[in-house]
């Protein structure tokens, strides 16, 4: 049996960039992340403006989500995940009722372990892979712009200014049981994966998106990325986490 990697070998395995930013409107930042290449965890967490209380419920899920540890196997990392969101979500609707509101918070996730990705969300916080000169978003937006895109009622360029775009569905303290939503797949040398708050996709096309992160380190990338939101008028926080997967030893075995 292949001994696991020591730790700091699987974080080598793994380049991260991550930038956040209020925006140019609003005066507090409510979105967060995370990036733990040790556990193979990133997320981005934005609580929602139009619930009181969004920075808190952003933040007491990325708190929540730190307390993972390195899994055993891919389906461990999963579970953990999943156990970390249920406790967010209790204490999150516990912290609502006792402020007499409602504290709700996005959530998009990555979990890479052993050859082997997933994403978790919840809400409309993306997650795009860039491999072979292309982009594709796995994750579908819980919202009402993109339910009246699936019912041929918008087109997706009408959905980006639609009133109501920034209605969610889906969101992580919001309801007694969260619901998540779950894709997985393969990850190859190369891959690059960029989590984002939906403040920069208001703004930035998917195919700049890719121009950005190909052709310049995840960090750079996610600098030029804010950088660029808030040179179009940031109208929300923006948070972008980009996450390169380099050739090298298999983290887990």
């Amino acid at each position: 049996m292949t001994e696991p990697l020591p730790m700091h070998q699987m974080a080598a395995r793994f380049e991260t960039g991550a930038a956040t930013h209020a925006g140019k409107v609003r005066s507090l930042n409510e979105d967060r992340f995370l990036a733990r290449p040790q556990a193979g965890l990133w997320a981005v967490a934005d609580g929602m403006g139009g619930y009181e209380g969004g920075e808190i419920a952003s933040a007491a899920l990325v708190t929540m989500l730190e307390t993972i540890g390195a899994p055993a196997s891919a389906p461990d990392l999963l579970a953990r995940l999943e156990d970390r969101v249920l406790r967010a979500n209790r204490q999150l609707r516990e912290m609502g009722r006792a402020r007499g509101g409602v504290l709700g918070t996005t959530l998009a996730a990555l979990l890479v372990f052993d050859g082997d990705h997933a994403c978790v969300w919840s809400g409309d916080s993306r997650i795009y892979l860039v491999r072979d000169g292309a982009i594709a978003q796995l994750t579908r937006d819980h919202s009402e712009a993109q339910e009246m895109v699936d019912m041929g009622l918008l087109t997706a360029d009408e959905a980006r200014v639609w009133p109501r775009r920034n209605v969610i569905t889906r969101a992580i303290g919001v309801s007694d049981e969260p619901e998540l939503e779950i894709h997985q797949g393969r990850v190859e040398p190369g891959d690059i994966f960029v989590l984002c708050s939906d403040g920069l996709t208001a703004h930035v096309a998917d195919e700049e998106i890719l121009a950005h992160v190909a052709g310049a380190p995840s960090q750079a990338a996610c600098d030029d990325l804010v950088a660029l939101t808030l040179e179009r008028g940031a109208s929300d926080n923006v948070t972008v986490v980009a996450v390169r997967c380099m050739p090298g030893p298999r983290a887990g075995g």
